[in-house]
């Protein structure tokens, strides 16, 4: 009779174990799901639906903004304050983009928003632009009057892979028609280059928000 106790007791306390060894299987299983990005069970076409739905107009309306004010700006000012506004301003479209970001409904960096493999390709593009600076830095030491021209068109080269992300010709349209502008009007008016310019990347932009809206009310 005890003999069958023992033998009852081993097996419930083998029993016991077997739960709580499962118990804690399940918080690790939970803990690592609630901890895993959302993006690393979607598929590359999954993560491409989702960055579609993206608005992105809060980085071409802080552009439209910042060269609209350069355009205006540069007949009353010297050619030295136009260069530093066009390093200063280009480089603070970023952080007016993401400021406004938050006025059209995009968080750049909001704690809760899902960053996909679109939104990292994105950036790098962004990256890679940045570097051509490599490039516009020492033609702008030789001959100043090129900085409107390398920084517009080098601003604009992002919209290319963009375009390919999103499956939509607006970043296609506006890489080339700035940069083919971009040159027409930097020969075009060698008097106003930075006023002519700056035109041409405004005009751009104003056709390439209204094409990203129509976009976007179509999802």
């Amino acid at each position: 009779m005890a003999h069958v106790i023992d033998q009852k007791l081993t097996e419930q306390k083998i029993l016991e174990q077997k739960i709580t060894e499962q118990n804690v299987n399940e918080q690790r299983f939970s803990h690592n799901a609630q901890s895993a990005s959302p993006t690393e069970t979607l598929t590359l076409e999954q993560e491409r639906a989702l960055f579609k739905q993206n608005r992105f107009i809060a980085m071409p309306l802080a552009g439209t903004l910042v060269w609209a004010f350069i355009g205006l700006t540069a007949p009353f000012v010297s050619e030295l304050v136009i260069t530093w506004m066009l390093y200063i301003g280009t480089g603070a479209i970023f952080y007016l983009g993401a400021g406004l970001s938050y006025l059209t409904g995009e968080r750049f960096f909001a704690k809760d928003k899902v960053i996909t493999s679109f939104d990292r390709l994105f950036f790098v593009g962004l990256i890679m632009s940045l570097m051509v600076f490599a490039i516009a830095l020492p033609v702008a030491a030789i001959d100043h009057t090129t900085v409107p021209l390398s920084i517009g068109i080098l601003a604009g080269l992002m919209w290319m892979p963009l375009s390919w992300a999103i499956q939509h010709w607006v970043g296609y349209f506006h890489t080339i028609s700035r940069t083919v502008l971009i040159v027409a009007a930097w020969y075009l008016f060698p008097d106003a280059r930075v006023e002519a310019i700056s035109s041409v990347i405004v005009a751009v932009y104003v056709v390439s928000l209204y094409a990203l809206e129509q976009r976007y009310k179509t999802l």
